[in-house]
């Protein structure tokens, strides 16, 4: 099959065929079902994207661990998976889930708590929407 033909097919087709990097995982954007926000990214491999569409909730790969996980497992804070959209080269997926609990480890409800802004040149963090719905000592006991 040409190049062309083989990317129109990934760009236009209808069959699912996710492009994993040279390290054997995808990017995975996860946003709230109802409202949209975005509550984490993560990376999946093959085993964590076919748990997570058999299953219905979310599965990724930890790139620090090297090992696959459910999120929630420890914390009992969930995804349900409602949505599984990929983008048009299929090197990314996109879940939009339900939310049970907190979606960052550090017990807020999104990963993305601070705010990126320019202080005389130099970028400076702010915190935004970053009250904790847990206390991440009391579920991580190490």
């Amino acid at each position: 099959m040409s190049a062309s033909a083989d990317s129109h097919e990934i760009e236009e087709g209808l069959t699912f065929r996710p492009r994993f990097d040279a390290s054997g995982l995808l990017t995975c954007v996860a946003t709230d079902a109802a409202t949209g926000e975005v509550l984490m990214v993560a990376h999946m491999n093959d085993d964590a994207l076919r748990k997570t569409i058999s299953t219905g909730e979310a599965w990724y790969y930890s790139r620090s661990r090297q090992s696959l996980w459910k999120k929630g497992e420890s914390s009992g804070h969930v995804q349900r998976v409602i949505e599984i959209r990929t983008d048009c080269d299929q090197d990314a997926v996109w879940i939009r889930v339900e939310q049970l609990g907190a979606a960052c480890h550090t017990g807020r409800r999104s990963c993305f708590y601070r705010k990126v802004a320019a202080d005389d040149g130099a970028a400076r963090l702010s915190l935004v929407d970053a009250d904790r719905v847990f206390d991440p000592n009391a579920v991580y006991k190490k």
